[in-house]
C-alpha cells in the first residue's frame, strides 16, 4: 500500500486476521502506519524510483491515497506491476474535470459544472454564474480534499480573488453550481476483479468546515428506494470506471434524488463505522477486493452506529482522558492513529453502536469532544 497514513494502519489490522503481508511506502519512519507495520519501506510517492523499487516483488500494489502521479502508476503498470485500482480509474479521483465529464457521460447525476477559460478564467466564471446564479463553488481540477481547493463564493469578486490566487499558483480551477441539498450522503461499495460487487448501507455524512466529523449509518429516514438508488448508482459507477477495490461516492441529497460531489478510489472516512459497525470493515474488503477473493457480508452488526471524528485540541495529552471515556461508557470504542496533536486535525475516532439513534450519538459526540477538549471543553 502506498502512503503510511490512517488508511494503511487501519488496513494493516484487517491484513493481520487474514494473514496477509503488508507493505507500505511511507515518507517518514514517524508516520501513522509506519509505527506500527513491520515491512516499512521509506520513500516518495512522487518518485517512480521509488515506487519501482517499493513494487518489486509484491503481488499487488493499492493505495492509501490518490496524489500518486497517473504516469507513474501507468509506467508500474506497464512494468507488468498489478496496480488495483489501475491507473484509468484512479484518475477518476484524481482528476475532478476528468470525473465530471466521464459521469456526465454515464449519464450520472452531477451539478452543473464549467473548466475555466485559463485565458479567460473570469470571463468563463461570470457567464457560467448568469446561468446558475451566484452562489458558484470553485474547485481546483487536482489536489484537493478536505475541504481544501473548494470555495463558496458569493460574488464575483469573492470569485476573482480566488481565480487570482489559484492563477498566480498554477491551479486550474472549475466551477460548478452551488447545490441546495439537504443533507450529504455517501455510498460506500467494493469491485472485484472478477467483477462481485458487494454495497455497504448508505451513510449520513456531517461536515464542519469542510472536515467530516461525524457519520451515521444507516442515513437516519431516507426512503428505501433513493436508498436503493444510491447503491445502484455507486456500484453502476464501479463497474463502469473498472474501479478494483472500494469505491466511495460522496452525495448530496436533493429534493429530486442524488447528485454525485466526489470520488474516492479507496477506505474513506466515511467507511471507518464499518470497523465495528459491519460484519466486514471496510479496510478487510478493500484486501479482499485487490486479492480478488470473495467479498464479505456487509450487514449492520447494529441497528445504528455513528462515527465521530476526534480532531485535536489545544492539549496534546489526549491519553490521560481515556479513563473518563471508558469508565462513562465501556461500549464504545476509541481508534488512535498515532499522529501529532495539531488543533483541527483528525487524530483518531471513536464509535457507538445502539437501538436509539439520538442516544447513539450522544454518545458518540461525547467521547469525541471530551477526547479534544477535556472536561472543561
Amino acid at each position: 500500500m502506498v502512503g503510511g497514513g490512517q488508511l494503511a494502519r487501519m488496513t494493516q489490522q484487517a491484513a493481520i486476521a487474514l494473514g496477509v503481508p503488508l507493505r507500505v511506502l511511507s515518507d517518514s519512519a514517524h508516520a501513522s502506519a509506519a509505527k506500527v507495520i513491520s515491512d516499512v519501506r521509506i520513500g516518495d510517492h512522487r518518485s517512480l524510483d521509488d515506487l519501482r523499487a517499493f513494487a518489486k516483488g509484491a503481488d499487488v500494489v493499492t493505495w492509501d491515497h490518490e496524489h500518486v502521479p497517473g504516469e507513474h502508476i501507468q509506467a508500474l503498470e506497464a512494468a507488468g506491476v498489478v496496480c488495483r485500482p489501475g491507473s484509468g480509474a484512479l484518475l477518476h479521483a484524481q482528476d475532478k474535470r476528468v470525473m465530471r465529464e466521464r459521469l456526465t457521460a454515464l449519464g450520472a447525476p452531477c451539478p452543473e459544472f464549467v473548466v475555466l477559460d485559463p485565458e479567460e478564467p473570469l470571463a468563463t466564471l461570470e457567464s457560467f454564474a448568469a446561468e446558475t446564479g451566484w452562489p458558484v463553488v470553485l474547485k481546483a481540477t487536482r489536489g484537493g480534499y478536505d475541504g481544501k481547493g473548494v470555495w463558496v463564493c458569493a460574488s464575483l469578486e469573492e470569485g476573482r480573488a480566488v481565480v487570482e490566487r489559484a492563477t498566480g499558483e498554477g491551479v486550474a480551477l472549475m466551477a460548478e453550481r452551488h447545490v441546495p441539498f439537504r443533507r450529504e450522503l455517501a455510498a460506500l461499495v467494493a469491485r472485484s476483479p472478477y467483477g462481485q460487487g458487494a454495497a455497504y448501507p448508505i451513510v449520513e455524512t456531517v461536515q464542519t468546515d469542510g472536515i467530516c466529523t461525524e457519520v451515521i449509518a444507516p442515513a437516519p429516514g431516507l426512503d428505501s428506494d433513493r436508498a436503493e438508488e444510491a447503491q445502484r448508482l455507486a456500484l453502476g459507477l464501479a463497474d463502469s470506471l473498472g474501479v478494483t477495490g472500494l469505491l466511495a461516492v460522496e452525495l448530496f441529497e436533493t429534493e429530486d434524488g442524488v447528485l454525485v460531489n466526489e470520488l474516492a478510489m479507496r477506505p474513506h472516512n466515511s467507511g471507518h463505522w464499518t470497523i465495528e459497525g459491519s460484519r466486514t470493515s471496510q479496510f478487510e474488503q478493500h484486501l479482499r477486493a485487490v486479492l480478488d477473493l470473495p467479498l464479505g457480508d456487509t450487514t449492520p452488526t447494529a441497528p445504528y452506529t455513528v462515527m465521530a471524528n476526534v480532531l485535536g485540541g489545544d492539549d496534546p495529552e489526549i491519553y490521560q482522558r481515556y479513563i473518563h471515556v471508558m469508565a462513562h461508557d465501556p461500549a464504545v470504542k476509541v481508534h488512535f492513529y498515532g499522529k501529532e496533536v495539531r488543533p483541527g486535525r483528525k487524530i483518531g475516532h471513536v464509535t457507538a453502536l445502539g437501538d436509539d439513534l439520538e442516544e447513539t450519538r450522544e454518545r458518540a459526540r461525547h467521547a469525541a469532544d471530551y477526547l479534544r477538549k477535556g472536561p472543561t471543553g
